[in-house]
C-alpha cells in the first residue's frame, strides 16, 4: 500500500477507535470530519484520484461486501504504486548531460599537467612552441585532431589546414591566439565553448564538452 495513503488510513482508523471512547460526539459529524481530513490529505497526495472509485472501495470493504477486485490484484496494483512513489523523479536528459560534463571535466583538471586558462578551457602542453601567434581576427595552420570524451574521433585532419580564428568555435579561438607557432597542445574545450546545447548533427550530442590535440604549425594576423 502507498505510504502516503496507507498514513492516511491509519490517522483514519485510529481517530475512529478514539471515537468509540468518546460518547459525547455526534456520530454524523465525527464521520463527516474523518470524511473530510482524509480528502484534505489525498487531494495533496493524490490530485488525480477517482474519487468514486475510493468511495466504492471503502464502502465494500467496511462492509465486508466482495471487492470488485481480487486481493492478489489489489496487492499487486499498490506494490506498483508503491515502487512508482519510491522512485526518484527522472532527470530531463540535458541535466544528465550537463552532470556528465561536469564530472568529466572534473576529472579532466585533475590531470598532471593540466591548467585552466580562459572561459574553463583545459590546457595540457605537449610540445613547447617559440614562434608567433595569431590575432583574435587571424589565421592559424594547424594539424589536429578532436575526440569525444569517451575517446571517440570525430574529426582529424592529416595534412596542415588553415583557418580563420572568426569562424572557429569560441574555445579555438580562444586558445589558438594564445598559442606559439611550433607548440602541441591537448585542449578540453567545455560544451559552452563548443556547439552547446544545440550540438552538431548526428555527430556530436548537445552539451558534449570536446578534446583536441592541435599542433600549431603557422599563425597570421
Amino acid at each position: 500500500m502507498s505510504r502516503y495513503l496507507f498514513l492516511s488510513l491509519c490517522v483514519f482508523f485510529s481517530a475512529a477507535q478514539a471515537a468509540e471512547e468518546t460518547t459525547e460526539t455526534d456520530a454524523h459529524d465525527l464521520a463527516y470530519s474523518l470524511g473530510a481530513s482524509l480528502g484534505e490529505r489525498l487531494r495533496e497526495e493524490m490530485p488525480e484520484l477517482q474519487l468514486q472509485a475510493l468511495l466504492d472501495g471503502l464502502q465494500q470493504a467496511y462492509q465486508g461486501k466482495t471487492l470488485a477486485l481480487k486481493n492478489e490484484q489489489i496487492e499487486k496494483i499498490l506494490a506498483a504504486h508503491e515502487a512508482q512513489i519510491a522512485e526518484p523523479p527522472a532527470l530531463p536528459r540535458s541535466e544528465i548531460a550537463l552532470v556528465k560534463e561536469q564530472r568529466f571535466l572534473t576529472e579532466e583538471k585533475a590531470r598532471p599537467g593540466a591548467r585552466e586558462i580562459a572561459d574553463g578551457i583545459l590546457l595540457t602542453e605537449l610540445a613547447a612552441g617559440d614562434g608567433a601567434k595569431a590575432g583574435p581576427n587571424g589565421k592559424v595552420q594547424v594539424l589536429y585532431i578532436g575526440r569525444l570524451p569517451d575517446g571517440t574521433v570525430f574529426d582529424q585532419n592529416r595534412q596542415p589546414q588553415w583557418f580563420s580564428l572568426d569562424s572557429v568555435i569560441s574555445g579555438w579561438r580562444t586558445a589558438l591566439q594564445n598559442m606559439p607557432v611550433g607548440a602541441k597542445w591537448r585542449l578540453v574545450i567545455p560544451s559552452a565553448q563548443a556547439y552547446g546545447a544545440d550540438g552538431a548533427g548526428d555527430l556530436i550530442a548537445p552539451f558534449t564538452p570536446l578534446v583536441f590535440e592541435v599542433e600549431l604549425r603557422g599563425a597570421k594576423g
